[in-house]
């Protein structure tokens, strides 16, 4: 059984607000344990066995709504003591009419504290009288969740609560700090440890969130792989933590979206896309010079395989990565990574097909596939510049094509067209097709609303016109070029 321990301190994710309710005992805002129900929501829709023990001061009673999350056998409400315990634990069974059995002192190491509960400064802890009737939860040994997130990694934490749930032991945490760091506090934010340990919010594995100007839009990773089409529920899960726009495609070549709710926001974006029937057909749709690119590679001695995911696979890509910081004219994001890290990634890499392109028993080029629904998206594909004369990326794409075909893959995927001229040109030329397609854009919050109607809410690149956009590239790539250099220099 996971044990936890919820000290609720505080009723907003902001701490300023919750230092003005605290004071002044006044509501202020929607969000009004905000996090708290969150916290509930998870534990709820986790398939494990979860005892949570909730411990509510005097100043963070639950409303109504917490009350119907926690009102069933995953939960307990204990008592957060500041003051005067007795009082305070009338005020709470009275308020939730529940029976209170569990208790935890609310502790104020800071005279800033000690000020805001109105505590005697000279008082760290309340005082517990030796008649009161709770169990004290204190003699629990627990895992401060929130503090272990501020100096460990989330795999750190993860493996670190699964031995302390292993022992039957209790991990402790603080609504606040769900989603945000402290400084003064050294508390760090625990929602992908918690979600990990809980095997909750499946849904949300593979969001990607990013901060754009002032606010935040996210997207779904597996968008291309996948169809993505958000339901109710997802929505709000996306809003309560705090994202402003969600964004993505509708994969049209698969399945169409019908009865779209009118604040949707529709763009358009496009796919390169190759439709596979068989390789043959493919061979005698792609131009002369393709082909005899491709047998060029051959006559040249490049072999293309299927390529078994190992060290020796790791250790090629690694000398592709760092053979040249510069490519396609532009920096090159993987250069300078380690051998450790490529290893890690491509033995640990899931649903994907390596296909390696060798001359002379070296690597001279890879392609990576990962493996989507009825589609195949190109993730990488790279080789050395100094066999850039054998043709070895043509040869890989064919080989791509005849796995693709054999394997009953109807689509292959490479990127999109229109942001870079001289890749779209390979694309092109091996078969490759512009499919325009839409975008969606979600605006979940008021920021997210403001945003999107300013129209900030799309990438620039994406926004502007090819006729403006092309001659613009070579300035992009110049910057690119010396940002990277100077990056490195410093290195």
């Amino acid at each position: 059984m996971i044990r936890l321990r919820i000290d609720v301190d505080y009723l907003y994710p902001s701490r300023i607000r919750s230092f003005i309710h605290t004071i002044s005992n006044l509501k202020i805002g929607k969000d009004y344990l905000k996090n708290s129900k969150i916290l509930a929501r998870m534990i709820n829709d986790s398939p494990e066995e979860v005892q949570a023990y909730w411990f509510f001061t005097n100043r963070t009673i639950p409303d109504r709504d917490l009350l119907a999350l926690i009102n069933n056998p995953k939960h307990v409400v204990a008592l957060h003591v500041v003051n005067d315990p007795k009082r305070e634990l009338a005020q709470l069974e009275k308020a939730t009419m529940t029976k209170v059995n569990h208790y935890t002192i609310h502790g104020t190491a800071r005279l800033f504290a000690r000020v805001l509960w109105r505590r005697k400064l000279g008082e760290a802890v309340a005082k517990i009288p030796d008649d009161f009737q709770l169990k004290s939860f204190h003699e629990y040994p627990t895992l401060p969740l929130d503090k272990l997130c501020y100096v460990c990694s989330t795999e750190q934490t993860v493996k670190a609560a699964e031995k302390y749930v292993a022992r039957g032991e209790v991990l402790e945490v603080h609504p606040e700090w769900l989603f945000q760091r402290g400084t003064i506090n050294h508390r760090g934010p625990y929602y992908e440890t918690l979600r990990r340990i809980l095997k909750t919010d499946k849904e949300l594995e593979t969001l990607a969130v990013r901060k754009k100007l002032f606010f935040k839009i996210a997207t779904d990773t597996q968008e291309y792989a996948r169809d993505v089409i958000p339901t109710d529920a997802f929505v709000r899960k996306l809003g309560e933590r705090g994202i402003d726009i969600f964004t993505f495609i509708e994969r049209k070549w698969c399945n169409n979206i019908s009865d779209l709710p009118n604040s949707w926001l529709k763009a358009e974006d496009n796919l390169a896309l190759l439709h596979v029937t068989t390789f043959d057909e493919w061979w005698k749709n792609i131009g002369k010079k393709t082909r005899n690119m491709v047998r060029k590679a051959e006559k040249m001695g490049v072999r293309t395989d299927i390529a078994l995911r190992n060290e020796r696979l790791a250790e090629g890509i690694w000398r592709i990565y760092n053979e040249t910081p510069i490519r396609q004219e532009r920096a090159f994001p993987h250069y300078g990574v380690s051998l450790q890290s490529v290893t890690q990634s491509v033995i640990s890499t899931i649903d994907c097909t390596f296909i390696s392109a060798s001359f002379q028993d070296e690597l001279a080029g890879f392609i990576q596939l990962i493996h989507g629904d009825k589609i195949a998206i190109v993730s990488q594909i790279l080789s050395l510049q100094r066999h850039a004369d054998k043709a070895v990326n043509n040869a890989l794409i064919a080989k791509a094509v005849e796995f693709c075909a054999e394997n009953k893959i109807g689509w292959i995927m490479y990127g999109r067209i229109g942001n870079h001229p001289s890749l779209d040109r390979f694309k092109q030329s091996n078969g490759f097709a512009k499919l325009p397609l839409a975008r969606f854009y979600i605006p979940l919050t008021r920021k997210g609303r403001f945003a999107a109607r300013m129209g900030l809410h799309r990438e620039l690149k994406d926004a502007l016109p090819q006729s403006i956009k092309y001659p613009l590239f070579p300035l992009y790539n110049w910057i690119s070029r010396r940002k990277a250099l100077a990056r490195h220099r410093k290195q």
